[in-house]
């Protein structure tokens, strides 16, 4: 399988397409879609960060709804490690088909591939830094820092995939 890596900037200006709510398409009106349904932002979410079984090479960042109302988690997250100017990049193949509610106590999740298998050159990180996204997909709120697990370590073919409603979605890429 061939993964492709777009530019944030690219995928900011296209993805305004593919954000609307899967509420919209359903057919029938969840009971909350009378009041306005926000972003996930990060006064009313926790994230946290932490080592898989499988897949080899990956991590799991887990977005948990701590709030009182429904929100969406658009897009995927934007994900720096330590301080690099640069932001990594999106598995654009990880696009659900529909943006990921959010219920009070529920999580969304996404992978994080750290290093190519085939042992690239690369870097030992020890914390990264994340935003959330608004429908715009444009980041929203203070960045979440997390500390990652002991050497992690990552190469310039790491990337994140878009939020999905299982850690079994998000690990498959």
């Amino acid at each position: 399988m061939r993964r492709r890596l777009v530019p944030l900037a690219v995928l900011v200006a296209s993805a305004a397409l593919v954000a609307a709510p899967a509420a919209q398409a359903a057919g029938k009106p969840a009971a909350h879609e009378s009041a306005a349904i926000k972003e996930c932002a990060t006064g009313s979410t926790s994230l946290a960060v932490g080592k898989v079984r499988r897949s080899v090479n990956h991590l799991l960042l887990t977005l948990t709804n701590d709030g009182k109302r429904p929100c969406y988690a658009y897009g995927a997250p934007t994900v720096v490690f330590d301080d690099e100017p640069a932001a990594t990049g999106i598995l654009t193949d990880s696009s659900p088909q529909a943006v990921v509610t959010l219920e009070p106590g529920e999580s969304a999740y996404a992978a994080i591939g750290t290093s190519s298998p085939d042992g690239a050159r690369g870097r030992t990180v020890h914390h990264l830094s994340s935003w959330l996204a608004n429908r715009k997909l444009q980041a929203v709120g203070d960045a979440a820092t997390l500390a990652l697990p002991a050497a992690t370590h990552v190469d310039d073919s790491a990337f994140v995939t878009y939020w999905q409603s299982t850690p079994d979605l998000a690990l498959y890429w």
